[in-house]
């Protein structure tokens, strides 16, 4: 059964209806935004409300509903994400730099140094010796090695760096 339109689409303007075609076609959009896009040319093509939200990817045709009564308010200003609720997120100076700093670092291990260090990326995406774990005992950190690990050549085998033992591990103290 259609559920009929309360509100329904205004016609679209042709650069309108060119935008949506190429948001609802562009693989770089975030999943929503084509989604959208979908919807608002299934119903502009005919298509009933819940028939637009199952082509959207959507179970109920309330969210279609809604979509149509921001688009008719706010035009293709209704693809995107309504503001959320909170604080923004703030970065000081310097996480900023430091955010700056690892974007400008090259990707490849043996071009940044870390290659020669033993360093390799983990699990948990943290920076750490391989096969080398620290944990917090009574008598302070003390740091564990796996044998296993020996000459890992691509870190297959490594340990995480959070205070986690991977596996059973041989404790050396400093």
């Amino acid at each position: 059964m259609s559920h009929p339109l309360v509100h329904p689409l205004r016609p679209f303007s042709e650069p309108e209806r060119e935008a949506l075609q190429r948001v609802s076609r562009a693989p770089s959009e975030t999943v929503s935004r084509p989604q959208r896009a979908m919807a608002f040319l299934a119903v502009a093509d005919g298509m009933s409300l819940l028939e637009a939200a199952r082509t959207a990817g959507w179970r109920v045709h309330e969210t279609v509903t809604r979509l149509i009564r921001r688009f008719n308010e706010r035009g293709l200003t209704a693809l995107d994400d309504l503001p959320r609720s909170g604080h923004p997120r703030r970065y000081g100076p310097t996480e900023r730099a430091r955010i700056e700093q690892e974007l400008r670092r090259s990707p490849w291990l043996k071009e940044d140094g870390t290659h020669e260090a033993g360093y390799t990326w983990q699990q948990n995406r943290t920076w750490c010796k391989s096969g080398t774990t620290l944990h917090k005992g009574k008598d302070g950190v003390e740091e564990r090695h796996d044998p296993d690990t020996g000459g890992a050549k691509n870190g297959a085998g490594a340990s995480l760096c959070d205070g986690r033992a991977a596996w059973p591990a041989m404790v050396v103290r400093r």
